[in-house]
């Protein structure tokens, strides 16, 4: 009895152990395929884009270098221990205490043995596989062709080699203090090391073994402070990015005894392996410490404090003049145009004849500011939406360039009236058209002048042939869609809400290549599992045909195919050959080009329209605009043109992933003629050249000349954006669509000053030819003001008109209804010989309907200030009654605004001189009843903060009589 009890226990526990196996089994497998589908799905999506390759390069290389760095530690680390252990004294004396710790780690010891290795091995693994880009890159790496001034090497050693023998020698570090520090823990523990009575005694195994990991290290640190004297030529430093004197002639000299100290160290290191005396490199590791802080830093000082102070100028120049030619290379500003312009500021009759194509072109519409007002005329449905800022865009239409806004008509399925999965998935798949205002016109009414608009689609780009408006791929699209069916099946997906013999709406069915097929069970299962949703298992709407379109913002798609780019953060929609086709920017950069001062690009970036822009890589100092690419709207297809194929960092990548980029020549020419430069790059010169548009040292070291870009004169916490005109610079043959931004010194507090030091513009059209880009396209243009005829800043400018008493007093009339007055975009333009400002003023209820119309137009040149209905009118009143030159909305008669208050025409003050016309009756009256409304809002506001209710009353009173009386005066 008692053998038969005995052995019933054994089958429970057999069968929890058997059970508990199966379930960590199950769990595996559960696991590994949750993994495996998600890489599945990655493998699918990137297979039907035709990219597969960059998905199995990530992969091989993620793999090859995690074995790399596995075995890189784990073999050494393993070798260590078991040195240490197999040469241990078999006949050592241990403490007590030493005896207690082996009791402890011997039944463990097999285990750690192999244990500890693979434990290192996986953490480094992991961190060597997080640096396959840096591997990669110094693999494949190029040559630039241009050296540095210090050392004369290629700067392709900085960009590509440099990063990894950095990695590499830090890697290294790594794997021999490890190394040292299990070698050090096992020979205690087994008795090769001992420390009693104030004796250290070493075996002669261990000595050796402890010397040559120790001498290999030293190796190591004097290889790493030798490539410290190139990293010093990366390194920000007082003024530059780069050695100065001190850094020439005092820390690379420095680093070099170092590198050189730290071999000899090692040298009696591994002497010492040999004969057994640690008394000379421990006395010589001390002689390093003490020499790397004396010539690393004691010497450095001297240098400066005695030598470079008091001679600053003289003994920099050389290096300051290096950091100025290194910069403006790195940040393609070298080729900048510079030319002296003496603004006029005086006005006169048919001052803008000259500039009539520039003055035709100029923007009205401020794209920022009328989305709702497209919203609200051109949105059909709740469940359509546009973007809060529209985009700027040119189209050629009956052989003359336009000036456009455009918006997609994108899907909000947020705003579904009755969301479920069929309708979010299934039906609501995509947005529809584009729509397409003129940027220099205006309604009567105040509204935009659309070129293409409605639904369905009408206007020039929908007249075109095979012109396709549905937009399944855009910035708002849904998370995933599902669509494509057999032909000959009924159509699913909503099209547009309208139809053919009073139909309530009009269906399709996807007809393209857009996405993963999920015709089958097993890809059905995967996306089922990749967004959790049983529905794409289930639905009897999936069949063999169907489609999955996933990760569809053009911006999420170039980055996934194209990882080592940095996108530009406005992607813009364009028409090309009857698609509708996103162009997003790609920028290649680096942190390690030599003598290039480092820029944030989040701080140069940021502005009154992009708040707060995200970057991979922050802190840069190379950036070239080297690749353009596609998205097309329909499919979601991605093309990638090497648009800079000079670029060293792009040839570099594109080693690493052949045959992805397109050449240039496989543009065609209506893309080319909507490829413009970049808003991004154009953003990150101007913050350079706020320092680096002088070419001298001595400018340079008297900082006696920095600019700023202007805050915006509507949001002072940020900067003013660039904006896209067609303009002719002083010099040019002829108006050209280019980017335009001014300057004013660098300073701030109450001593600051908004006047205008200088203007830029960069030539920003391509041309109109399939593969040739335009000679002048990124023509860099800078007019620097002349300091003796001061030119108000935009900020002065924006003063100027709110302080302006018929200006005020309009717009304080406009804000006593039920309406807010919008300042638009204030525009600055080098015409008639001196800086013209244009600011459209828009007003809107206040309510919660919004519609912002074009009311008021303000110009300003000199000090000449001018606020008419339109544009045109604003320019003729501004210079004597004749500006010589037409705008857009020159045609137009506008109706009253939207409050019922008339549009009156304050004259501008005129010129010296100039002789002005005798004011009727009529008009004295509307000038009195303009200073009468004006007085009583003073006093109204003055009341309000006294709090006199009864005075309050009386000055509300004056100003609805002012008002009244303006209203009869406009219906005269």
């Amino acid at each position: 009895m008692t053998s038969s009890t005995a052995t019933r226990p054994a089958a429970p526990n057999r069968s929890r152990r058997i059970i508990a196996i199966s379930l960590a089994i199950i769990a595996a497998l559960v696991v590994a395929f949750f993994v495996f589908a998600n890489l599945y799905a990655d493998w699918l999506w990137f297979a039907q884009l035709g990219f597969q390759s960059v998905l199995t390069t990530q992969w091989i290389a993620r793999v090859v270098m995690f074995l790399v760095g596995f075995i890189g530690m784990a073999v050494p680390v393993w070798l260590a221990i078991q040195l240490a252990y197999r040469l241990r004294p078999v006949y050592a004396r241990l403490s007590s205490q030493l005896d207690r710790y082996q009791e402890v780690v011997e039944p463990l010891r097999r285990l750690a043995m192999f244990g500890i290795p693979v434990f290192f091995g996986f953490f480094a693994g992991f961190a060597a596989s997080a640096q396959w880009e840096t591997t990669w890159l110094w693999f494949n790496g190029v040559a630039t062709t241009t050296t540095d001034p210090e050392f004369g090497l290629d700067t392709g050693f900085y960009l590509f080699a440099m990063p990894f023998y950095s990695a590499a020698l830090g890697f290294l570090s790594a794997v021999l203090l490890i190394c040292l520090l299990v070698t050090a823990v096992v020979s205690y523990l087994y008795g090769s090391v001992r420390v009693g009575q104030r004796e250290l005694r070493i075996s002669k195994a261990a000595r050796i073994q402890l010397a040559i990991i120790a001498g290999l290290y030293l190796l190591v640190q004097g290889a790493s402070l030798w490539l410290d004297r190139f990293k010093t030529l990366v390194e920000p430093g007082d003024r530059i990015t780069g050695p100065g004197y001190v850094g020439v002639h005092a820390t690379i000299p420095g680093q070099t005894i170092l590198a050189i100290v730290a071999v000899l160290v090692a040298v009696l290191f591994f002497v010492t392996a040999v004969i057994g005396r640690w008394r000379y490199p421990l006395i010589a590791t001390a002689l390093l410490v003490v020499s790397a802080i004396v010539l690393g830093a004691g010497y450095p000082w001297v240098v400066n404090t005695f030598q470079v102070r008091p001679n600053q100028l003289a003994l920099e120049s050389e290096y300051y003049q290096r950091g100025i030619d290194m910069t403006q290379t790195a940040y393609g500003l070298d080729g900048l145009e510079k030319s002296d312009f003496a603004a006029a500021t005086d006005v006169e009759q048919g001052q803008l004849r000259s500039d009539a194509q520039t003055t035709a072109q100029i923007r009205i519409m401020d794209p920022a500011i009328i989305s709702p007002t497209v919203r609200q005329i051109e949105q059909y449905r709740q469940y359509y939406q546009f973007p809060d800022d529209l985009d700027v865009d040119r189209y050629t239409i009956d052989g003359v360039s336009q000036d456009t806004i455009s918006a997609v008509r994108e899907l909000d399925i947020d705003q579904l009236g009755a969301p479920s999965w069929q309708n979010n998935t299934l039906i609501y798949t995509h947005g529809y058209g584009l729509v397409a205002a003129k940027g220099n016109a205006r309604t009567a009414d105040g509204n935009p002048v659309f070129l293409e608009r409605g639904i369905p689609a009408s206007g020039f780009l929908s007249d075109e042939e095979d012109f396709e408006p549905r937009v399944y791929f855009g910035e708002k699209s849904p998370p995933y869609s599902i669509v494509g069916a057999p032909e000959g099946t009924a159509p699913v997906e909503l099209d547009y809400p309208d139809g053919e013999d009073g139909a309530t709406e009009t269906k399709t069915t996807f007809s393209g290549d857009g996405g993963p097929s999920v015709g089958n069970v097993f890809n059905r299962l995967i996306y089922a599992l990749k967004f959790q949703s049983e529905q794409i298992l289930f639905s009897d709407n999936v069949n063999e045909k169907s489609q999955i379109l996933y990760d569809r913002t053009p911006r999420e798609r170039v980055q996934k195919v194209a990882p080592y780019l940095e996108l530009d953060s406005d992607p813009y929609p364009t028409v090309v050959d009857g698609r509708i086709v996103w162009v997003v920017d790609g920028y290649t950069t680096s942190n390690s080009y030599p003598y290039s001062s480092n820029v944030s690009l989040q701080q140069a970036i940021a502005d009154s329209n992009n708040t707060a822009p995200r970057f991979a890589l922050d802190n840069i100092n190379y950036i070239r605009n080297s690749v353009k690419a596609t998205v097309d709207a329909y499919d979601g297809k991605v093309t990638l043109y090497a648009w800079d194929d000079q670029d060293p960092v792009l040839q570099t990548w594109q080693k690493v992933y052949p045959s992805t980029i397109k050449p240039m020549t496989d543009i065609s020419a209506d893309l080319m003629s909507h490829v413009r430069y970049p808003t991004d790059l154009f953003k990150v010169q101007r913050t350079m050249l706020g320092v680096y548009h002088v070419n001298d040292a001595q400018s340079f070291y008297q900082r006696d000349n920095a600019w700023a870009t202007p805050n915006d004169p509507q949001n002072n916490d940020r900067l003013q954006p660039p904006y896209y005109l067609t303009m002719q610079m002083p010099g040019q043959d002829a108006p050209t669509y280019s980017m335009f931004t001014s300057f004013i010194p660098s300073s701030s507090g109450a001593t600051a000053r908004n006047v205008l030091m200088g203007y830029l513009g960069v030539d920003s059209n391509a041309g109109d030819q399939a593969g040739v880009k335009s000679a002048d396209y990124g023509k860099l243009r800078m007019l620097v003001v002349n300091a003796d005829t001061p030119v108000p800043g935009p900020g002065q400018v924006q003063n100027t008109f709110d302080a302006d008493p018929n200006v005020s007093a309009f717009i304080n009339i406009l804000k006593q209804g039920q309406s807010d007055v919008l300042n638009g975009n204030l525009l600055t333009l080098p015409v008639g010989g001196g800086l013209l400002y244009v600011q459209p003023v828009f007003v809107q209820s206040s309510g919660a309907t919004k519609l912002p119309t074009l009311q008021k137009v303000l110009v300003s040149f000199g000090s000449q200030v001018a606020f008419e209905d339109t544009l045109n009118d604003a320019l003729d009143v501004l210079f004597g009654g004749d500006s010589g030159a037409s705008a857009g909305d020159g045609g137009v008669t506008p109706s009253p605004g939207p409050t019922g208050t008339p549009s009156p025409t304050p004259s501008a003050t005129p010129s010296p001189g100039e002789s002005t016309a005798p004011t009727t009756p009529a008009a004295d009256d509307y000038q009195a009843a303009l200073q009468e409304a004006q007085s009583a809002v003073q006093a109204k506001q003055a009341a309000l903060q006294a709090g006199d209710l009864a005075a309050f009353g009386e000055a509300d009173a004056r100003l609805t009589a002012a008002v009244q009386k303006l209203i009869e005066l406009g219906e005269q």
